[in-house]
């Protein structure tokens, strides 16, 4: 693989890597509901698991920069067909409420991708909404 050349199935991991690293924590039940989604989504299909690494190291080096979000996303937008943002959006939603709890830094990369992706507010509601539901607790 190029340096920085994704198959679309990478960047919904990277989407993904990417809310889990943007509060500079990467929790457990986070790399669970990750790994969880790529072993069982329709989407991941024909992905080949093994390269789930070398996204998450190329996330990391995006992310030692200031403009790391900005980068990740300009990377994503590139490799992922258009129809797929508001799957990217979802993904990175469960990954973010895996842990019960949204940090402000997962709260801003929501909103960046939001804008960066020019997903409607509506349908971000939705998908919002989607995510707290599947991840509640008794």
């Amino acid at each position: 693989m190029p340096e920085h050349s994704f198959t679309p199935e990478d960047s919904l991991v990277a989407v993904m890597v990417g809310i889990s690293v943007s509060d500079q924590t990467i929790r457990t039940s986070e790399l669970l509901s990750i790994e969880q989604m790529v072993n069982y989504l329709p989407v991941f299909g024909a992905y080949d698991a093994d390269r789930m690494r070398l996204v998450a190291n190329i996330v990391f080096d995006l992310f030692e920069d200031e403009d790391g979000v900005d980068a990740l996303f300009g990377l994503v937008k590139e490799d992922l067909p258009p129809h797929l943002y508001e799957t990217a959006y979802a993904l990175a939603c469960d990954v973010a409420a895996a842990d019960g709890k949204l940090a402000q830094a997962e709260l801003r990369f929501l909103q960046e991708m939001r804008d960066s992706f020019n997903i409607d507010r509506l349908h971000a509601a939705a998908i919002e909404r989607g995510a707290r539901a599947r991840h509640m607790t008794v």
